[in-house]
């Protein structure tokens, strides 16, 4: 139990599936080197498009690690839930069946649903006719739909949901787990696996102006840097097993950190210079308020890092107003996966956990240091060693959507 009477909610296991390392290990291993997943873009024919690169997944084989049945009715995107899924819930040893029948839930976040399922679907309706369209397409494009195939795949039958906050709803899908936890369910398989690289997927990205056009994929995405020419899309994501604390030492399960504070804000008029940053104070203090935690007392941040000027120097005002000028290291391992939408922010917080478990904070690739009107100790250059014992992590949702959550070990 918390100190003021709450349920204890720690992370017994991490599946991790990016566009720098497929599986956790091998996802932090490439992080800790620099290595990005950046790179020209072959998931579709790019040359009548602005955006060239992408992070997208390498050699990833739907066949080799999802039953074959299910690769005709699932998106790509779908699928790399799938594999992130079953990795998390392998790392906790935990299994459903010993569970109570309905002791175990799946919360997930969304942005755009299978649309690379429903692009070729609609491919198929305009150049073949109706009768071409998969009957599947009545649920592959849907946001929940990588809850739903989840829950089916593992006999999960607790409480569960999706939510659609853009880039914040990786936090927030932690957030609903965690709720659920507290109020009874032993268990929730939690997180977010998104991206779709693929024309229908991108459109409405694309006539945002915020994406990068740049042709090199050292220099196309570069949050808080002075010259930072705006977002690389990405896929990929982390699923992570949430457990009641008492629940999980009772097995003996290894813990990679608690979950102890977790904040939500919405900006009505995120446009507005007067409250850019705003909610997102709100959402960091409140977090930290739910986590009993001084500003102080954080060793590090994994920032939203937008890589779009006007949202980073509104992102560095608002860490600078509650940790004060250069008050804490910040990094933004993003750098190295593109923004991956709803699966960014669970990726995260993933990190951060490994962060603390390893004492090493990886860094921002790619920049060399923050640029003028960013007052944060940007990690660059090599990863920094420190003694981690609480990290927050930060991810903002275009439309006004704030996330934070703080994860701390055991101290």
């Amino acid at each position: 139990m918390r100190a003021d009477g709450g349920v204890r909610t720690v992370v017994t296991g991490v599946g991790v599936v990016s566009p720098n390392g497929m599986g956790t290990e091998a996802y932090w291993a490439a992080t800790l080197a620099g290595r990005s997943g950046i790179a020209p873009t072959t998931r579709y024919d790019a040359s009548g498009y602005p955006l060239r690169l992408a992070g997208e997944v390498p050699d990833f084989e739907a066949e080799k690690h999802i039953p074959s049945r299910l690769v005709p009715q699932t998106d790509h995107g779908t699928r790399l839930s799938l594999y992130a899924a079953d990795e998390a819930l392998r790392d906790s040893a935990l299994d459903p069946a010993g569970l109570d029948p309905y002791g175990m839930g799946v919360a997930t976040a969304s942005s755009m649903g299978g649309f690379e399922f429903g692009q070729r679907e609609l491919q198929n309706l305009w150049s073949k006719g109706g009768r071409f369209v998969s009957a599947y397409q009545s649920f592959a494009w849907f946001y929940a739909v990588n809850t739903g195939q989840i829950s089916i795949r593992h006999g999960l039958r607790g409480s569960s949901n999706t939510v659609v906050t853009d880039a914040a709803g990786g936090l927030d899908a932690l957030g609903n787990a965690r709720r659920q936890i507290r109020k009874g369910t032993t268990a929730m398989l939690t997180g977010g696996v998104d991206g779709a690289l693929c024309p229908l997927g991108l459109a409405g990205h694309l006539s945002s102006g915020a994406m990068s056009t740049g042709s090199r994929a050292d220099r196309a995405f570069l949050p808080f840097a002075e010259d930072a020419p705006g977002q690389v899309p990405g896929e990929g994501g982390a699923f992570l097993v949430l457990e009641d604390a008492a629940s999980a030492r009772r097995r003996g399960a290894r813990e990679y950190g608690e979950l102890a504070g977790y904040a939500a804000t919405f900006d009505a008029a995120p446009q507005a210079s007067d409250q850019a940053g705003a909610g997102l104070v709100r959402a960091i203090r409140r977090a930290l308020d739910d986590a009993r935690t001084a500003p102080e007392d954080v060793d590090v941040v994994f920032a939203d890092a937008a890589g779009v000027p006007e949202l980073d120097r509104a992102e560095s005002r608002a860490l600078g107003e509650v940790f004060g000028p250069g008050g804490v290291p910040v990094t933004a391992p993003k750098s190295m996966t593109g923004r991956l939408f709803a699966g960014g922010a669970s990726l995260d917080l993933a990190t951060a956990l490994l962060a603390l478990r390893d004492g090493t904070i990886p860094y921002t690739a790619n920049v060399a240091r923050p640029g003028p009107g960013h007052p944060i100790d940007l990690v660059t250059g090599e990863p920094r060693a420190a003694d981690l014992r609480r990290a927050l992590v930060v991810a903002r949702g275009r439309g006004g959507f704030n996330a934070a959550a703080v994860v701390r070990r055991d101290v």
